[in-house]
């Protein structure tokens, strides 16, 4: 099966790298609820989130990383130094401000930039303890036509950090350890406050 799927990614790698990519971060905001133990599943939420990182965020990764890697061949340290803070500086800024304001619109939101200026520059920072990381990795070792789909299982946990934040969170990963050491409890806080 393994050696199927890498068959099909190097046949058709732009609508392989895509679909994994979405369906994961779907994953995430299923994770996300799943956790946060709600009594019933919102699928809506879960579509949105698909929408947007079909619509969006598997297509710009899978298009920026074959650009990258055109202008900055290789896996030199300065080639992969360079990619890691273009990646870090226009890509991920992006693609977080437009997750938090495509789920917003597509819920029908009066003001869709409400939940990116209240958490955007937290993600960010937090973004920044977690991505050069997976970037890093992926530039090292992947082959160019895997790397979309690297991405996504690294997105998988990323999204499910990103819809906890939309949702209940603040953009910190502070706040998101706590909800996943006690996530009835972090729920429990942000609906009083939201009663207030």
């Amino acid at each position: 099966m393994r050696k199927s799927f890498f068959t099909r990614a190097k046949c058709l790698p732009w609508v392989a790298n895509v679909a994994l990519y979405g369906c994961l971060f779907a994953g995430g905001d299923f994770a996300h609820q799943r956790i946060s133990q709600r009594e019933e599943m919102d699928w809506r939420h879960t579509r949105n989130v698909a929408v947007v990182a079909f619509c969006f965020h598997g297509n710009f990764n899978y298009f920026w990383l074959r650009a990258l890697e055109r202008r900055f061949p290789g896996r030199s340290a300065g080639m992969i130094l360079r990619k890691l803070i273009l990646d870090q500086s226009f890509a991920s800024p992006l693609a977080t401000s437009v997750f938090y304001t495509g789920v917003s619109f597509l819920e029908g939101k009066g003001d869709i930039f409400e939940d990116w200026r209240e958490k955007f520059l937290n993600t960010y920072k937090t973004g920044l303890m977690y991505w050069p990381f997976m970037q890093f990795l992926n530039f090292v070792l992947m082959p160019l036509y895997l790397r979309t789909a690297f991405m996504g299982c690294s997105a998988f946990v990323w999204a499910t950090f990103l819809c906890f934040s939309r949702q209940s969170g603040d953009g910190t990963a502070a706040v998101a350890l706590a909800w996943v050491l006690s996530p009835k409890k972090i729920l429990e806080a942000h609906k009083a406050s939201k009663e207030k």
